[in-house]
């Protein structure tokens, strides 16, 4: 039975990171290993954490990475000591009991099979489909969109990081995370990556995940439009033939759904994500 290392990133949410350890001790696939990441949480997590769960190692980062650096501490850790496969899971979800045996199902019908996902559920509207596993990038408006309902394999141009299972050979050959998002895209960019690298991306229909989305920053918050943003146009620099049209396109339908709101605030995190020099 292939062994599976379960990658929790925990920040500032100790609460839900619990909620979702407590489902994923009900899992009915055996060979598995839980670790959680704290990015530098400010609060008592890591000693919440430990409190519950004192079996459950936990690496401590000296400082917040982001999302995609701080899971890649945790993944080379996984690939070191010879996992067969990385599971990579909100701290924000609730998972099916059998949500890990339906990826690995899945992932070993077809080696050929680089990244699996799982079918996503509003947590609060259990039966809504959040995403079926992931979705496709708009080269020209600059968005993304997740899938709502089966897609064949050339429509599912990513897969959501919220539940992703990742098989070693394929991590091996395009890398990790480009450490250089910091937040938002960099799973859409893993995703592009694996698809150029001849690897297929496909979805557990079986594996069940229930999502809060959004539960470390908020939806609307500042600090999301900035990041999201910044990596927007990163993401579309990095990927798209002609990268002006995406990157004018998405940015200004921003802007005009802040300006409808009269989000002043919102407006400027926006231009300060789309104008940092990191995104250059």
């Amino acid at each position: 039975m292939k062994k599976v290392a379960i990658i929790i990133l925990n920040w500032l949410g100790w609460r839900d990171t619990i909620e979702c350890l407590s489902s994923l001790k009900k899992l009915d696939y055996p060979n598995y290993r839980l670790v959680v990441v704290d990015n530098a949480s400010s609060d008592d997590s890591v000693a919440q954490i430990q409190s519950a769960y004192p079996d459950i190692p936990i690496i401590v980062n000296k400082r917040n990475l982001g999302f995609g650096s701080g899971c890649n501490v945790a993944i080379r850790q996984a690939l070191q000591d010879g996992t067969d496969f990385v599971w990579l899971l909100n701290n924000d979800t609730i998972a099916d009991p059998r949500a890990l045996t339906a990826l690995v199902e899945k992932a070993e019908s077809d080696l050929g099979i680089g990244a699996i996902g799982s079918v996503l559920y509003y947590m609060d509207e259990p039966d809504r489909v959040q995403a079926w596993g992931g979705g496709y990038v708009n080269y020209w408006r600059g968005e993304s969109r997740h899938h709502l309902a089966p897609a064949t394999e050339p429509q599912l141009h990513y897969l959501t990081a919220a539940s992703l299972l990742l098989r070693r050979e394929a991590l091996k050959q395009v890398g990790l995370f480009d450490e250089k998002f910091f937040l938002y895209w960099e799973d859409v960019d893993l995703g592009c990556r694996l698809r150029n690298g001849g690897w297929k991306l496909a979805v557990a229909e079986g594996s069940r995940v229930w999502h809060k989305e959004s539960a470390s920053l908020g939806e609307r918050s500042s600090l999301t439009t900035e990041y999201f943003n910044t990596s927007a146009v990163r993401f579309f620099r990095k990927h798209a033939r002609f990268p002006a049209f995406p990157i004018a396109f998405g940015v200004g339908a921003h802007m005009v759904k802040l300006l409808l709101r009269a989000d002043w605030n919102g407006i400027r995190y926006l231009l300060k994500g789309a104008m940092r020099k990191e995104t250059l």
